[in-house]
């Protein structure tokens, strides 16, 4: 998910039992200060656990690769230590928009690419490329912009939703019913672990990983008007160098930055509170 690079990969009440059990998860949180709403219902046709094995086996694969071409920055990499720093401030409040993240194993990783690039997979795998932080020269607040954005795609549970869409309605809940012990299902788990890579958001996820990760962000205690300056500088590098990997999934524009901009006044209290100690 946003990602563009040079690494590819390769009865019925039981079947309404598992829809609303799934549906129980990524709604919105009773305190969430932007209006989202609730998570696409198409999500609940497709297992969590599967996405979100599928994203973590992917992620080791794409690790993998990185590594035996010398790519992976280790633990002592002073730009992956402050990812991960930044990490650690806004993952505990991801549970609110998501009660499964509390159990998840979030790993943070860095590339050395001169893509511009950064995803979050189902599961809270986070990788972010060399080339986002050195060509864009992103503050602290801008990366955690960023981070949060694609931590909200997986909290919002997008690519499980997009690929319950894409797949079809009978696919999927083929899937449910094998679960249930209900009958033979289809590869849809299999085959989204070659998907999940170059997955494309719709205009609404974006929007809506936005807001949740202008939130997250704003709760961590950093600043939210960091999230229109980092807009504004990936236009710019649009502009210049022509497609961004980033952009590829993630089109920027003033629509994008206007509706950044209309929320700002809820979530800057977060951030004020935080950073004086409250």
């Amino acid at each position: 998910m946003c990602l563009a690079c040079d690494f590819r990969f390769g009865p019925a009440r039981g079947r309404r039992a598992f829809l609303l059990a799934a549906g129980a998860a990524a709604a919105a949180p009773a305190l969430a200060q932007v209006d989202v709403g609730e998570a696409s219902v198409a999500r609940n046709l497709v297992p969590a656990e599967n996405i979100e094995r599928a994203g973590v086996q992917q992620y080791h694969q794409l690790l993998a690769q990185a590594r035996a071409k010398g790519l992976l920055a280790p633990d002592g990499n002073a730009q992956l230590q402050r990812l991960r720093a930044i990490a650690s401030k806004i993952i505990p409040f991801t549970a609110q928009w998501n009660p499964r993240a509390a159990s998840w194993k979030w790993e943070v990783n860095l590339i050395a690419s001169e893509q511009i690039n950064a995803f979050c997979m189902p599961g809270g795998k986070i990788a972010f490329f060399a080339g986002i932080l050195d060509r864009l020269k992103l503050s602290d607040d801008e990366v955690a912009m960023v981070m949060g954005h694609e931590m909200a795609h997986a909290l919002r549970e997008h690519a499980r939703a997009r690929l319950a869409k894409n797949a079809g309605t009978g696919a999927a809940l083929s899937i449910a019913a094998q679960l249930l012990g209900l009958g033979q299902a289809g590869d849809l788990a299999a085959r989204a672990g070659t998907q999940l890579i170059t997955l494309k958001f719709s205009r609404s996820d974006e929007t809506d990983a936005d807001l949740v990760g202008l939130e997250l962000a704003a709760r961590a205690g950093y600043d939210p008007k960091a999230s229109v300056s980092l807009w504004t500088k990936l236009a710019k590098a649009s502009k210049s160098e022509g497609a961004l990997g980033f952009l590829s999934t993630h089109p920027s524009g003033p629509d994008r930055i206007r509706v950044l901009q209309a929320n700002l006044p809820k979530v800057e209290g977060l951030s004020g509170r935080l950073r004086n100690g409250g």
